[in-house]
Order: C-alpha cells, then structure tokens, then sequence
C-alpha cells in the first residue's frame, strides 16, 4: 500500500508541477494531459469492439411491453457469486476473483457484439453494471429482480430505487415469491407489486422456482407482463430422485440426506410445468436452463426453448458467449415450430 501511495504522490507531484518546469523537462504530451485535466476532458480511450464470428444481428429478439429483447440473456449469478454449487465450498469465492470489473466490462461488450442485449440482475451487482453503462455508447439492458412486501409504501419505494437506477424491466425475485407464497402470503401484495412496477413504466414480472406462482397469478387474476420461471429437465445425475422431491425443497438444504435437495435442483416437475405454460399468453423467462451447471447447454437450450421459454437466462463467464450464443442460434432455429406459441 505504501508502494501505491508513493508512486500516485510521486505522480500526482509532477503532473500538477509541469507548468512550472523547464520546458526542457515538458513534453507535448504532459501539456496535453495538463490542458485536458483542466478543461475535464481527460477520458479513458475507447474500448476496441469485442472479435465475433457471429454477424450483426443474428440472434432473434422479442419483445416484453415495447422493449426489445434478445432471445438469450445473460444472467448475473456468475457476478454476485450465487454459485449454486451443490457442496463446493470455493465456487462463489472464485466466480468473484475471476470476474474483475475489467473482466465484467469485457464479457458484456462481449455479449453486446454477439446479440445478447439483456442481464439479469440482482441489485447488488448495480454498482459494475451501471458503471459499464455509464462508459458505454450501447448501455446493456436490465432486468431487474425485487424483494416485496404486504407494505405498499416499502414496495413502491424498492421499485423506485430500481427505476432510478436504470432498470428496464423489473420482476420479483424467485426466491422471495417462493417464500411468501410459501409462508401464506397473500396474492394481493404480488398484484400489488406488479400494478407499482406498471405505474412507472416500466414491464412487470413475477419470479418463481414453484410452479404454485404462474397458477396462483393467473387464477387470480395478477396481470404481470411476463414471468421469470426456472426451466430444467431432470435427465441429470445429481438431481433429486422423483419419490424424494417435495414442493419448496430448494429453500432450505438438506445436507444429512444424499436423497434429498441440497442445491441441486429448481424445476422438481418440468413435464408439469411444460403442460401449464402452454395455456399461458404471456412471455415466459426460463432461468436455471442448465441447472446450475450440471446440464450441458447443448441438451438445455434445445430443451427450454422447445418447451416453451420465450426468453432464456443461462449464467456465462466470457470465454463461454460465442459458444453459447451460437448453440441458442441452432436451438431457437430448431424450435421454430414448436407447440407453445411465441410470446413477445
């Protein structure tokens, strides 16, 4: 730290000193720092754009309300460090060491130059994202996922926090509508929510691990713009075996049981799941596609978008874009055709 201090006072000192050195000692180049300096006009350079394969405009968008939307988002678990490792204690703590905020900026513009125009974000991963916008021309579109409450006056105010922030869509977060509806929360204060996201302009979803959440809305008359639903199969070898799942068992781990959910899935009736979307008019966002790493994306993209999904959210790190991208290109192409209609 010493080191540092040093070396920005050594700095700092001869910058702020130039004007009074010889001109022997002062090149063009310090008198064009100083003067932009002065004037606030000293900005970093522009980034170069990303090298892509994929051409301009390849991957297909839909719409949500009048936003426009690529087919495949990103997801910001890999940011925030919700690893949903099953029993790898270093998984989280590495996700955050690789992706520096220069490593951020790089997988978005990434994304930006293969199509993906949307993340998927918990308002903890605000300050790297809105920095990103903030230095970019084409600022990455947010989805933005809430807490909400029985209060009207808490809710409004966590939707205005995020509509002040930038958000471009907002929905409530699974996990906090899985334990509402869960604990016996009313379905008033989830239309509630959906009526102030609405109020500022901005589309309105509802997030869920449960399948209870997409029934209990429609029935009820709730009127989101779209839902945020996890989509997985259950053709995977860690997943919980069908006699031993029970509803809500994502919420609380049960380590002492090998037979039970322990992080390791969120979609316990897929088939289920499938045959109630289809009667859904709404656009529907499948998240968990791949669960959490342990299906390849080859087999969940095809999958989830076969199926239903509208939209898909998959967590990449940056070496993982192309690829991806390009995978969703084969698999939207390949479910052009398929049961559900397109919403959005």
């Amino acid at each position: 730290m010493a080191e540092k201090t040093d070396r920005r006072c050594f700095l700092a000192r001869g910058i702020l000193g130039a004007g009074a050195l010889s001109a022997a000692y002062t090149s063009i180049e310090e008198d064009t720092l100083l003067a932009a300096m002065e004037e606030g006009k000293a900005q970093p350079a522009a980034p170069s754009a990303p090298k892509t394969d994929i051409p301009p405009g390849s991957l297909p968008q839909g719409k949500i309300g009048k936003v426009s939307l690529s087919r495949l988002f990103i997801g910001g678990n890999l940011i925030g460090g919700w690893a949903h490792a099953r029993d790898l204690m270093y998984a989280s703590k590495l996700f955050t060491s690789y992706n520096t905020e220069a490593k951020v900026f790089e997988t978005l513009d990434l994304c930006q130059a293969c199509g993906i125009n949307t993340i998927q974000l918990d308002p903890l991963c605000w300050p790297v994202v809105s920095k990103y916008n903030k230095s970019r021309s084409t600022p990455i579109q947010t989805m933005v996922c809430i807490t909400f409450s029985e209060d009207k006056s808490k809710t409004a105010e966590a939707v205005k926090r995020q509509v002040d922030l930038g958000a471009t869509l907002i929905y409530s977060h699974g996990g906090m509508t899985d334990a509402f509806m869960m604990n016996g929360g009313k379905i008033d204060a989830i239309a509630q929510m959906v009526e102030l996201i609405k109020a500022e302009g901005v589309p309105a979803g509802v997030g869920g691990h449960s399948l209870n959440m997409p029934i209990a809305c429609e029935k009820h008359g709730v009127n989101p713009d779209f839902y945020v639903k996890t989509l997985h199969s259950d053709g995977y070898w860690s997943a919980t075996p069908k006699e031993y799942r029970q509803e809500y068992d994502w919420m609380g781990g049960n380590p002492g049981d090998h037979n039970r959910n322990y992080d390791n899935m969120w979609c316990n009736n897929p088939e289920e799941t499938i045959a109630f979307m289809e009667s859904v008019q709404r656009p529907w966002v499948a998240f968990k596609v791949m669960a959490a790493g342990a299906i390849n994306p080859n087999m969940a993209f095809p999958y989830a978008y076969r199926n239903g999904a509208d939209f898909i959210i998959a967590g990449m790190f940056d070496f993982q874009v192309e690829a991806d991208v390009k995978i969703a290109l084969n698999a939207l192409r390949a479910a052009r055709n398929r049961k559900r209609p397109w919403y959005g």
